[in-house]
């Protein structure tokens, strides 16, 4: 009896919804979600842009009569972040690069090896199909040169 009633629970959900008042239930909590989020995003905008524009209104006087001393001293420190922030971001770069060819030497297969490994093989077959040619070709030479000796 168990065994029915939980056949009957487990394909309950198989059955189709009834069809029309769900969607229209659905459809209206949708818009109206999306409504008040895209309204209260429009006032912070609003709000957000009469903060700056009050800012800027107050803050200009200050920054016209300090801008010798701020300008150099903005630049400075502009300069000064830019140089850290690329010297860790190199830092950090070329760790992970170390730290990857060390997984690599040591066998562990790390990350794109194997995409490493195609294209030492792809290069590999290359510079042997060069090296054949250029054989090939200086042999042709020799000979060329060799019979227009004889001749000559």
């Amino acid at each position: 009896m168990a065994h029915q009633e939980h056949h009957h629970h487990h394909f309950r959900h198989l059955q189709p919804h009834p069809p029309q008042k769900t969607q229209l239930s659905y459809q209206i909590v949708k818009t109206s979600t999306a409504a008040t989020i895209g309204g209260s995003c429009m006032v912070l905008s609003g709000l957000t842009l009469a903060g700056t524009v009050i800012a800027l209104v107050v803050a200009t006087p200050l920054l016209v009569i300090f801008s010798p001393v701020l300008v150099p001293a903005a630049i400075t420190v502009f300069l000064v972040t830019a140089g850290l922030v690329a010297s860790g971001g190199f830092g950090v770069s070329s760790v992970s690069v170390f730290y990857w060819l060390y997984k690599y030497v040591r066998g562990q297969q790390p990350d794109g090896a194997d995409k490493l490994d195609r294209a030492r093989d792809k290069l590999d077959r290359a510079r042997d199909k060069l090296t054949g040619k250029a054989m090939d070709l200086k042999e042709r030479v020799a000979e060329q040169t060799g019979t227009r000796g004889t001749q000559g």
